[in-house]
């Protein structure tokens, strides 16, 4: 299973900010958008995720995330994805999740997850839409798991809180150490003589939560799965059109190896 990357499919309503971290996350993550005429000329969306990409493992893998939501559910427990993708996240806690709620707003990944939980016998059901919009139909769960996720997020505080309003245990969130497309900034330089802007940070989260009272467990380590790379993908990302995803592979070949700097940040109901 990849990571959830996105160029930045963003929700660019305008924040309600309510603190000085929020504020700075939110000017972050808005300088993270594509300008609306390199958008245009793009051939495909560059947003969307081919839900193939984000199946499940069938054995997950031992990461940290994992065992601080496995932690909190013990012997048992229900459990709500958001932004669940392929359900990476919560189908590794079958067995000891007695029923996953999953929100998702790709109606394809949602298909995606319901195969995979049926096929493995969990119990589940899905609920289309934008988070929190949709936390009141998700619901309340023992355990809230979020991976990937808010680096699509602009304003924080009220996702956060959502997060935290739905979880009876806790919530466990992954994220990557800076938005994941940043390391594409130079190619943005390169293809579109766009300079962009340094992406938000773990920490840059971490100072949101401490603003809205809480204090998380922060864990870093390094995902072991291999990036993404193939230049067709790329050059998607970049919007560009096919015929120039050789030279989007030429550049490619010159980026030194990047390595996977994840963390998980985990926290107790209030």
């Amino acid at each position: 299973m990849r990571a959830r990357e996105s160029g930045c499919a963003c929700d660019f309503r305008a924040p309600v900010v309510s603190g000085p971290a929020a504020a700075r996350w939110a000017q972050l993550q808005s300088g993270r958008g594509i300008p609306a005429e390199i958008l245009a000329r793009a051939p495909r969306s560059p947003w969307q995720h081919d839900p193939r990409d984000f199946a499940a493992p069938p054995v997950p893998a031992d990461t940290p995330s994992r065992r601080a939501a496995l932690a909190l559910l013990g012997d048992g427990g229900t459990v709500l994805d958001v932004g669940c993708g392929g359900g990476d996240a919560s189908l590794a806690l079958a067995g000891a999740a007695t029923s996953i709620t999953a929100t998702d707003l790709q109606p394809d990944m949602l298909g995606v997850f319901a195969a995979d939980a049926t096929a493995r016998g969990v119990a589940h059901r899905t609920v289309g839409g934008r988070w929190p919009d949709v936390a009141a139909t998700a619901g309340t769960a023992d355990v809230v798991v979020c991976h990937l996720v808010l680096h699509n997020v602009v304003d924080l505080p009220p996702f956060l809180r959502a997060l935290t309003e739905a979880a009876h245990r806790g919530v466990v969130v992954e994220m990557l150490a800076e938005h994941p497309m940043a390391w594409l900034d130079g190619l943005w330089m390169r293809f579109h003589g766009l300079d962009r802007p340094p992406p938000a940070t773990v920490d840059d989260a971490v100072a949101v939560l401490v603003e809205l009272g809480i204090t998380p467990e922060v864990t870093r380590w390094e995902r072991e799965t291999a990036p993404r790379q193939d230049a067709a993908w790329v050059a998607r990302r970049l919007c560009l059109p096919a015929e120039r995803v050789g030279e989007v592979a030429a550049a490619l070949a010159e980026l030194p190896p990047r390595p996977r700097h994840a963390a998980t940040l985990s926290w107790t109901a209030r």
